[in-house]
């Protein structure tokens, strides 16, 4: 499973670790997932997606149906 969200397509970015004495060493930074379960009233049922808690906030707010519409996504886009 890759390490991206499926609705805000946040991935891994690289970068330079620098130490005091101008060591450069490669790094990784991951990006906030997390598996949720999420209730969609319109279909009347749980959905488990992975999304980032940038993307989960907005789902929060909007509704997750609203948002994949306004971000021009559909339900099947999203899950599995």
């Amino acid at each position: 499973m890759s390490r991206r969200c499926r609705i805000t397509n946040k991935k891994p970015m690289s970068g330079n670790n620098v130490s005091k004495a101008h060591n450069k060493t490669r790094m990784r930074q991951l990006p906030n997932l997390q598996l949720k379960r999420i209730f969609i009233p319109e279909e009347n049922r749980w959905v488990r997606i992975r999304l980032s808690v940038r993307a989960l906030r907005t789902v929060t707010k909007k509704g997750l149906l609203p948002y994949l519409k306004a971000e021009g996504l559909t339900l099947k886009d999203v899950i599995k």
